[in-house]
């Protein structure tokens, strides 16, 4: 089977049923929600925003809301042993639960993705305080995960009722992320076609582009992919599942240590991919190390760059390119002791795919990291 790359025209709003104005939140379910947050704030930038817990009535929970730029980070840990959310990170460890979906109206959303077959998480539910409302409903989708639908075009407040202010003394400055570019599933063998129908048929996304394991493979592992977007591009979920290799690929190796479907990695842009990765690695984030010899050649494939190409290689950012431009990547190893969820930093230069060239580059990488563990 050879990469299929679709089309993508302009968004035709009459036909959009699920029209989406990008992602409002991303929760974590943490072991230790106070530490995690110190942690995002320290390694990655993120600034203090909002917090709900016992102090503000919330008695089974404690939650701290994250930001960076457009970019909002919610972490929440259990009181109780006994507590769902204790439940998923005893099995999962740290990973993400919710991925929150920005719309003008909750409610239409929530009852166009159930009558198309979308799982019921959340009932259409109005939360008020003297700010105004924040109107919220949501449905499951792969492994534990859950989309809810978000409208806020009537709250003025903080982050939504239920949350205070949070304020810190301890503020360190942010990092360049701006957004969420995109969030990475992995599902089981077999699975992604069925999921891939599932985000057409229920939230009206489209497959813009499609990886088989003769693009994302190596000697020892392979795994498919295909992306899938909403009408306006601002929300994009490529999926993975496992190929058949003469090793564990690393969908598998995240399948067994999260147990179970869920997602892989956090896209967020930068507008300065040197700057950004420069000022992460000072705070002791640690990303994947590239062969020196991916650079011998690098830009005999993409062709001119802006950037100088010595940076890049120091720091270990991937370049790809388009029909459209070119984009620069990289990717954090785990950020928590399962080898499960990491983050990619990206900067686009016009370039709208997922770095294909740079797959062979990555995969190697990760299956260094494997091998250390002794999960290859």
């Amino acid at each position: 089977m050879n990469t299929i790359t679709l089309e993508n025209p302009a968004p035709q709003v009459s036909t959009d049923f699920m029209p989406l104005l990008g992602t409002d939140y991303v929760e974590l379910y943490v072991g230790n929600a106070k530490q995690a947050a110190h942690y995002y704030k320290t390694a990655f930038g993120f600034q203090s925003l909002a917090y709900a817990g016992p102090e503000t009535g919330v008695r089974d929970r404690a939650s701290y809301v994250l930001i960076q730029e457009k970019m909002r980070l919610v972490l929440t840990s259990p009181m109780h042993s006994d507590h769902p959310i204790a439940e998923h990170h005893k099995k999962h460890g740290d990973g993400v639960k919710v991925l929150a979906l920005w719309v003008d109206d909750a409610y239409k959303a929530y009852e166009e993705a159930t009558r198309r077959g979308g799982k019921s998480y959340m009932e259409p539910t109005t939360l008020t305080d003297e700010k105004g409302e924040v109107k919220l409903a949501g449905i499951h989708t792969y492994g534990e995960v859950v989309h809810i639908f978000v409208e806020r075009k009537n709250y003025q407040g903080i982050f939504m009722p239920g949350f205070v202010k949070w304020e810190s003394d301890y503020n360190p400055k942010p990092s360049g992320l701006k957004y969420v570019d995109h969030c990475v599933g992995n599902v089981g063998w077999n699975q992604m076609n069925p999921w891939v129908k599932f985000y057409e048929d229920v939230l009206g996304f489209r497959n813009i582009l499609s990886f088989d394991d003769k693009d994302i493979s190596t000697e020892y592992s392979a795994l498919m992919s295909k992306v899938m977007s909403n009408g306006n591009g601002y929300v994009k979920f490529p999926i993975n599942e496992p190929a058949e290799g003469k090793k564990k690929s690393q969908v598998e190796e995240y399948l067994d240590f999260y147990e179970g479907e869920g997602v892989q990695h956090i896209a967020v842009a930068t507008n300065n991919i040197i700057e950004t990765v420069t000022d992460l690695k000072s705070r002791g984030v640690e990303f994947l190390k590239i062969p020196a010899s991916y650079y011998a050649t690098v830009l005999e494939r993409v062709g001119q760059i802006d950037e100088d190409l010595k940076p890049l290689s120091e720091l270990g950012i991937l370049i790809d390119r388009d029909d459209e431009g070119y984009l620069l990547q990289i990717f954090t190893k785990p950020v928590e002791d399962r080898p499960t969820m990491f983050f990619e930093i990206i900067q686009r230069k016009g370039a709208r795919s997922f770095g294909k060239g740079n797959f062979k580059a990555l995969f190697e990488a990760l299956e260094l990291e494997q091998a250390n563990r002794g999960n290859l």
